[in-house]
């Protein structure tokens, strides 16, 4: 399914608010912990941090 995408603004700190409905579709809600990579080129990967650390033991990589 292709999902709509939300356009968002960096502010002066460097913060990025998400919307509720983009966190909701990723299964994610407050308190939610993620790590953030980068992943190339103009793309940030958030990972839920239990997810990533399961890849990590069975893979060695977050991907």
């Amino acid at each position: 399914m292709i999902r709509e995408p939300a356009e968002l603004t960096i502010a002066s700190d460097g913060q990025v608010t998400l919307p509720m409905g983009l966190l909701a579709e990723a299964g994610l809600d407050v308190g939610s912990r993620v790590l953030a990579y980068s992943d190339g080129d103009g793309r940030i990967v958030l990972r839920r941090e239990e997810d990533a650390l399961q890849a990590l033991i069975e893979h060695g990589t977050l991907s």
